[in-house]
């Protein structure tokens, strides 16, 4: 598995962002987000009307790749799995990528908390 590859949730984007210091590890690593978690990101930017959001945009836009429709499969078949978790489509997608590719889902959702593969920051 490697260390410093990560694929970044929402929350981890807007905490970086924020300067939250329990990130601070994490700014040097390499991020990997989704579509499904560019559209949230861009969306919470627009909807806070963020000082700067299309800088943000940008500076993540060279991070994403392409969900590939067994990954999307497999999260909708985990998302059922633990739908009493109430775990968001965008999560499940970016949770089986980094699972799929061996790398860990950052995020501090408390519905990752205790999944294995998953690096949980607030």
């Amino acid at each position: 598995m490697t260390e410093d590859i990560f694929i970044f949730d929402t929350y981890a984007l807007i905490e970086i962002m924020n300067k939250n210091r329990n990130y601070e590890n994490y700014i040097s690593s390499e991020v990997i987000i989704n579509n499904f978690i560019f559209a949230e990101f861009c969306y919470k930017l627009f909807r806070e009307d963020v000082k700067g959001a299309e800088n943000y945009i940008q500076e993540v836009v060279p991070a994403i790749i392409h969900a590939d429709s067994s990954v999307v499969k497999e999260a909708m078949i985990f998302r059922v799995k633990y739908k009493k978790r109430k775990m968001s489509m965008t999560d499940c997608i970016s949770y089986m990528m980094a699972k799929n590719m061996g790398i860990k889902f950052l995020t501090g959702d408390k519905e990752f908390e205790n999944f294995d593969n998953v690096e949980f920051v607030k």
